[in-house]
């Protein structure tokens, strides 16, 4: 029935309360003494085992297996008897067959506490999450080998508190990790590990001292990856300090007529605005304070101090969000050319766009028509300015990655504000360099960051001096974290299986055990 029961003599087979029971006893065969591997077959007695085996047609299986107790004839062996073990069937004090073992570890792994004691229930073999997680805890973790090119990284283990994770990057298999991202844990693990020739790594300190510590004969490698990304920041704040200049990169609008007391533009709140701001700036533009002012108007400091800040009346008006395209947008031209030729019915002009393939409702339709009935110009779709982080993307992606859309409106910033100008120059160097992977002109980039009048690039600057030798070795050669950066995203994702509750050791057994279980079945 099973190739593991060839081993012993079947006696009897049958169906108790949807279990199925098997009677089986083992052979009269000599067995090697564990201590000794003397044979013997002198019989001192014999017992029944219970063993719980894979399910078989849904139906859970106990094996009762009446095995042997031999004694040890040797006179050299301190062991006077032993009980027989049978191959693939039975393992010393263990109450399942290995395939079954395999299985309930397997899912531990997988699955850790709640959701392998769910997937074992299925296969009827009822475990509880706790037994799960024991049987998980007592697995053997794989030795660890000392790597070659090890990769350091850290990783967010909880709220403000970070571990270490530690790659092979030849094997691409996780070594161990542990709580914190201190130079001092680092540079034990590296003295009990010797012989570590390169080490990847970002810029932190903790582990550039750790490694010198632990292994100052490894040449430290800082990530590509992780220089960029720390160039990306800079840029970023850059945008965000001249984000007065951002909207260089909105084309300019169309100029507009001069309104008319009657023009529907004029609206009664921007009328009241206009009269509020000259009434305002009559009062304190003669050196009244803000509160005699209000009290003089009649109105809050507040309202009076925010229109005696401001340029011009304009300022003081609340700006309504610029649309955002819709579906509708390419066909606007359309419905403007349709109400000059005198279609002035929504409906109608939805059937005709639904056959132009236009696939919204009515109601779109209907608002986007409303202002051709009051004499109004259809509203177009408005572009906003970009935010620091969009001018920091489109400045970090190369040239030939951009498109036609996103270049104009590069172009029309940088030509307007120098610093962006500066900091867009600056970042393309840094990329030639990667892609060259020559690093001789890095003493030059850093000097002209340092005088660059920029503050963050000139911070950036000063950080990459102090650890200027790795971050060459990262231009230079191949290595990078890449590898590490990979193992981590596997770490959250088993975080989140075990819903953030995994103590640092459980962490650690199924992040390096998932990772061997996955190369076993490539």
């Amino acid at each position: 029935m099973s190739p593991h029961l060839d081993a012993v003599r079947v006696e009897r087979v049958w169906v108790k309360n949807g279990v199925v029971c098997i009677s089986a006893r083992t052979r009269e065969l000599p067995v090697g003494c564990p201590d000794c591997a003397a044979a013997s077959v002198r019989v001192h007695s014999r017992y029944v085992r219970t063993l719980a085996d894979l399910a078989v047609g849904g139906r859970r299986v106990s094996i009762g297996l009446s095995v042997r107790r031999l004694f040890c004839d040797s006179p050299h062996c301190g062991r006077r008897t032993f009980a027989e073990q049978v191959d693939e069937l039975t393992v010393r004090y263990q109450r399942r067959t290995p395939l079954l073992q395999h299985l309930v570890e397997t899912a531990a792994v997988l699955l850790a506490g709640r959701g392998g004691a769910r997937l074992l229930q299925i296969l009827n073999v009822p475990l509880s999450r706790t037994s799960v997680l024991f049987h998980l805890m007592r697995m053997p973790l794989p030795p660890a080998s000392t790597p070659r090119v090890l990769g350091v990284d850290d990783f967010a283990l909880y709220a403000e508190v970070y571990g270490t994770l530690l790659v092979d990057v030849d094997t691409r298999l996780p070594l161990t990790l542990w709580e914190g991202r201190d130079a001092e844990q680092l540079a034990a693990w590296l003295r009990e590990h010797p012989g570590v020739e390169i080490v990847c790594r970002d810029g932190a300190l903790q582990y550039r001292q750790g490694i010198s510590a632990g292994a100052p004969d490894a040449t430290q490698v800082s990530d590509r990856f992780h220089l960029w990304q720390g160039l990306s920041k800079r840029v970023a704040d850059i945008a965000a300090t001249h984000r007065g200049c951002l909207t260089a990169a909105v084309p300019e609008p169309e100029p507009a007529t001069s309104a008319s007391p009657s023009d529907p533009t004029v609206t009664p709140a921007r009328r009241h605005a206009k009269l509020l701001f000259e009434a305002v700036h009559a009062v304190t533009d003669d050196g009244r304070s803000i509160n005699a002012a209000a009290r003089e108007l009649g109105l809050d400091w507040r309202t009076v101090k925010k229109y005696a800040q401001a340029a011009t009346w304009q300022d003081c008006i609340r700006r309504s969000r610029p649309r955002q395209p819709t579906a509708l947008d390419p066909y606007l031209d359309y419905l403007r050319q349709r109400w000059e030729e005198g279609e002035h019915t929504a409906k109608v002009l939805h059937q005709e766009l639904l056959t132009k393939g236009y696939r919204g409702h009515y109601q779109r339709v209907k608002m986007a028509v409303a202002p051709l009935r009051r004499g109004l110009p259809i509203d177009m779709p408005r572009e906003r300015p970009p935010s620091p982080r969009d001018v920091a993307r489109w400045i970090i992606t190369a040239p030939t990655r951009r498109g036609l859309h996103t270049s104009e409106r590069l172009d029309r910033l940088l030509a307007h504000c120098p610093e962006l100008h500066s900091a867009h120059d600056l970042v393309r160097d840094f990329a030639a360099m990667l892609d060259s992977q020559d690093a001789a002109s890095l003493p030059d980039w850093l000097q002209r960051l340092a005088t660059s009048r920029l503050a963050p690039l000139a911070s950036l600057a000063k950080a990459i001096r102090e650890d200027q030798p790795a971050v060459e070795q990262g231009i230079t050669t191949p290595f990078n974290s890449g590898v590490n950066e990979g193992r981590i995203t596997d770490l959250k994702l088993q975080k989140r299986i075990m819903a953030g509750r995994a103590g640092v050791p459980l962490l650690r057994h199924r992040v390096v055990l998932m990772a061997h279980l996955r190369r076993r079945y490539e």
